[in-house]
């Protein structure tokens, strides 16, 4: 169907949509208008990424002077391939009824491990190695040594890619990993350096966040994207995690033992350049006195992680002196090497601001604060004068510079904490020494400043006053939307206690109490018996999942837990034959966000306890204090947000359409208080009844079975009797006509 808002004409490829679908568009909109940024939640199941698709592209089309570009970002390789089928539909949509003036080029881009087609090198383990393979047949300086020693492998793909030169292009179509892939194999181009080199060109870019978040790749990937982009963060429940763990970095000894190993192998490449080809290093000291930037564009292929450290003026200021000559900066890193071994020795936590590690470092080690700051610039350049192909070899190097330039670059924001062991096993000396970001805003500052309009939207963005205290900015819209339903399909219970009055939590000196493990095994015997095919289960840690399911196993609630790779197979294995499984997850595992358990995969979801962080963790405890500090956020009602953002995200799961239902038991009775359960998002609380907030197992197992009668019955799914949730372009054309009346 094809409706108006406002001055677009918006092309959406299926013949209903949901009414809140109209209203996501509608304040979509208006964010693009005003060209700010803004924060939309919108329930799970309700259509949001067909609608994101359509209303952008719909607007790019009405402004071909000046079209915006979409850059997508997905947190998983799954969630991008899906996004691209949806949006291959509703291209092939727009195609139907504008022909070829609506052709444009989408495409995914992930690592070279998701996008190499060459058998020798991606059939490596892990992505560093990929990557390193790639470099070894790739880069420049091999690729000259080729050209007189035919000998010499690289790789024919890349060759080809080459020689094609300006003819090497993709034709306008969407374009997923798989389709990438198909399309190198074909032409034999290679698709990674394909992909890399069309998203500038490309109307729409599906990657991950890390392209735009973590600056070392959104140096490298993202700095060609102009102004005119709308950048969409979608299932961004979790950003701010994700952006401090973009800036942070973790020194173990094996790190500082590797990189000892690394400072050896990079001497003796220089002792041999010295011998052999002095000029390249004599030549690399010039360029350097006239500042990093002047190297000038790289070829592709040899371009490597960019600075980990955000702000562009670092590449204007020239190197300072005393780490120009390779040797002299190989012996500031021999030092600082050896620094932080001699703090990693200690028996006790300790905790320092940047400024003050920077000046201990300076007078231990004689290693000032713009030496660190360009450490991370000067390892690349010498990497590259040096000709080192096999990168994923220098992992640990890497890491300490770029702990070193952070820790240079930045006075505020940062802890670095030191940890001699991990505080769940005391006995086991681990020491690790961790720069740990607290605020989130560093990392996403420069995608709100270099592009007009940022979309943030997940199902779970309660409460949404919160994420722009996080993030430091200011949405134009900010709206959480409510799901239209012809049928109450959600039921949520918050269960307080067992069928004997004793109550349920797994608060810690509440945890072990025989009586609640025990009302909780009855609780999931009970709804077993009630509901029929799957369901899934979710508690707050691993530890406290073991000590569970061991204690049921003495029990004898449970007989014959199977813990396998093969879970989820054998899981929907036992859905499909009609026979119902039980699913145990974690909380904050990757069940938890990124698999569906939709229709009969997924009945019931159970949340077993309020899935708070490890509360006597440094960092964390780090973070709470600068939150509070610098954002007046208090500890509380943070850690009580990220529980319930993790809770929700949890239950999520089971409602993935509006043709499906589920029911929700969030068994704690902490979940009973308003200040806990105000924080869940609006779509689940509109369908939670005040009779569900204090419910005792058997009351449970009642309201479950009269709830999955009720659900057996057949009902019209467009709701035809009073509020209408399926619109028609009729509905649309006759809403449109009462807008303009008034």
């Amino acid at each position: 169907m094809k409706f108006q808002i406002e001055d677009i004409t918006v092309y959406f490829p299926y013949d209903h949509i949901y009414p809140e679908q109209y209203s996501y568009m509608l304040d979509l909109k208006r964010a693009l208008d005003a060209k700010g940024h803004c924060l939309l939640e919108m329930p799970t199941g309700t259509g949001k990424t067909i609608a994101l698709l359509s209303l952008i592209t719909s607007y790019a089309l009405a402004k071909p002077s000046n079209p915006p570009k979409l850059l997508y970002c997905t947190r998983t390789v799954h969630e991008m391939e899906k996004t691209l089928s949806e949006l291959r539909l509703l291209y092939d949509y727009q195609l139907r009824h504008l022909g070829p003036s609506a052709k444009i080029l989408a495409l995914g881009l992930s690592s070279r491990k998701n996008l190499c087609i060459n058998p020798s090198v991606v059939s490596s383990t892990t992505r560093d190695s990929v990557d390193a393979g790639c470099r070894k047949l790739t880069a420049s300086w091999v690729r000259a040594l080729a050209v007189e020693n035919p000998n010499i492998p690289t790789c024919p793909f890349f060759e080809n890619y080459e020689k094609s030169g300006a003819e090497a292009l993709l034709p306008p179509g969407v374009y997923t990993l798989q389709d990438l892939r198909s399309f190198g194999k074909e032409k034999g181009w290679c698709p990674y350096f394909l992909a890399r080199h069309m998203i500038q060109y490309a109307n729409v870019v599906v990657y991950s966040y890390q392209y735009l978040l973590d600056p070392k790749v959104a140096g490298v990937i993202s700095k060609e994207m102009q102004r005119e982009c709308v950048v969409v963060f979608d299932e961004a429940h979790n950003i701010d995690n994700v952006c401090i763990e973009a800036l942070s970095v973790s020194v173990r000894r094996q790190t500082l033992d590797g990189a000892t190993r690394n400072l050896n192998k990079i001497s003796h490449e220089i002792e041999r350049f010295k011998a052999t080809d002095a000029g390249r290093l004599r030549a690399e000291y010039n360029r350097l006195v006239e500042g990093l930037a002047q190297r000038g564009n790289l070829p592709l292929t040899d371009t490597w992680l960019s600075n980990p450290a955000l702000p562009d003026d670092i590449l204007k200021e020239a190197v300072p002196g005393n780490i120009r000559r390779a040797e002299h900066f190989l012996s500031v890193l021999r030092r600082l090497v050896h620094y932080l071994k001699g703090r990693l020795e200690t028996e006790n936590v300790e905790t320092e601001g940047p400024v003050l590690f920077v000046a201990s470092i300076n007078s231990q080690a004689g290693i000032d604060q713009k030496m660190l700051k360009f450490c991370y610039d000067r390892l690349h350049s010498l990497m590259l004068t040096l000709e080192i192909t096999d990168t994923d070899e220098f992992l640990h190097i890497q890491t300490v510079c770029d702990f070193a330039t952070l820790v240079g670059t930045y006075t505020q924001g940062f802890s670095i904490i030191i940890e001699p062991y991990d505080e769940r096993m005391p006995h086991i000396p681990d020491p690790v020494l961790q720069l740990s970001c607290h605020d989130a805003s560093l990392a996403i500052k420069p995608v709100f400043q270099r592009f007009q309009s940022v979309i943030i939207t997940s199902g779970t963005l309660s409460p949404i006053d919160l994420y722009p205290r996080l993030l430091n900015f200011n949405p134009v819209i900010s709206r959480s939307f409510t799901m239209s339903l012809t049928r109450d399909c959600i039921c949520p219970m918050v269960l307080t206690r067992g069928s004997d009055q004793l109550p349920v939590s797994t608060k810690f000196d509440m945890r072990s109490d025989p009586g609640v493990v025990r009302n909780y095994g009855r609780l999931l015997l009970e709804m077993v018996a009630a509901v029929p095919d799957g369901i899934v289960c979710f508690f707050v840690s691993y530890s406290y999942m073991d000590g569970i399911v061991n204690s049921w196993n003495e029990i004898g609630i449970l007989q014959d837990v199977v813990e396998t790779t093969l879970a989820l197979d054998n899981y929907r294995r036992a859905c499909d034959c009609g026979r119902g499984a039980v699913f145990f997850s974690v909380a904050r595992g990757k069940v938890a966000e990124g698999i569906d358990f939709d229709r009969h995969y997924g009945r019931l979801v159970i949340m077993f306890g309020v899935p708070f962080q490890y509360t006597l963790s440094r960092i964390l405890l780090a973070r709470l204090e600068y939150l509070r500090e610098t954002f007046q956020i208090k500890e509380g009602d943070f850690l009580t947000f990220d529980a319930l953002r993790q809770a929700a995200q949890c239950v999520g799961r089971v409602i993935r359409s509006k043709a499906d239902y589920g029911m929700m038991i969030f068994a704690d009775k902490r979940y009973s208080r308003h200040d806990k359960r105000s924080k869940l998002p609006g779509w689940i609380l509109s369908h939670l009844r005040d009779a569900h907030l204090n419910l005792s197992t058997d009351m449970a197992v009642h309201i479950a079975r009269e709830f999955l009668r009720k659900m057996a019955q057949p009902y019209d799914k467009a709701g035809g009797s009073g509020k209408k949730t399926l619109l028609s372009q009729e509905d649309l054309e006759k809403m449109e006509g009462t807008a303009d009346m008034f």
